[in-house]
């Protein structure tokens, strides 16, 4: 890991006068002192979680986050460089960074699970359509064709006898995609419920 850039946080954490600033306890826990880091830790978890949570914004994932900065500030204090500014900061650069990474890990989760709703809705569809067009005789499948509107329809004539894609389906109706699969849902719908009350 990088040493962090120093950030324009506030300078430190207030130390009284006569206390240990917080850059010699960071420089003895780089030399392994447990309590040196026990001090910090309770000094500077306050202002991590503060900053954690304005990022994050849940409480729960907000704590675990300040966990993982204070167990990164005990295994890398060794990088600390006063020359390059306070501990404070340092410390408070490793939150931000720590933050900004599980925000966008929740994002990458939360797309990759809508892509599988989404993936998984255009299977659904498609046996809907594999169910209607082999079950049911093209006569019947005509005459409730008829009773969609033209834009399901085109849409599912497209789709599932020309073998066009949602998106060009999109692209030659001159339609959005969201709605060209709205249309079709409810289009197959409507085509498999008149199927099934036809048949007899």
């Amino acid at each position: 890991m990088p040493d962090p850039i120093p950030l324009p946080w506030p300078a430190g954490s207030r130390t009284r006068p006569g206390e240990v600033s917080d850059g010699d306890l960071l420089l003895r826990t780089a030399r392994g002192d447990s309590a040196a880091f026990s001090t910090l830790y309770d000094r500077i978890a306050p202002w991590v979680f503060g900053l954690v949570r304005r990022v994050v914004r849940n409480p729960a994932q907000s704590e675990e986050v300040t966990q993982e900065v204070m167990l990164d500030v005990w295994r890398t204090a060794t990088r600390y460089d006063a020359a390059r500014g306070s501990a404070h900061s340092w410390i408070l650069t490793i939150a931000h960074r720590r933050a900004v990474d599980r925000v966008r890990s929740e994002q990458a989760a939360a797309d990759r699970t809508d892509l599988v709703g989404t993936r998984s809705a255009e299977v659904d569809f498609d046996q809907v359509a594999d169910t209607v067009t082999t079950r049911l005789e093209v006569e019947q499948v005509r005459r409730c064709l008829d009773t969609l509107t033209d834009l399901q329809r085109e849409s599912i004539a497209l789709a599932y006898y020309e073998g066009y894609t949602y998106p060009e389906v999109a692209q030659r109706l001159d339609a959005k995609l969201p709605t060209i699969k709205a249309r079709m849902r409810d289009g197959l719908i409507r085509l498999r419920d008149c199927l099934g009350t036809s048949k007899g």
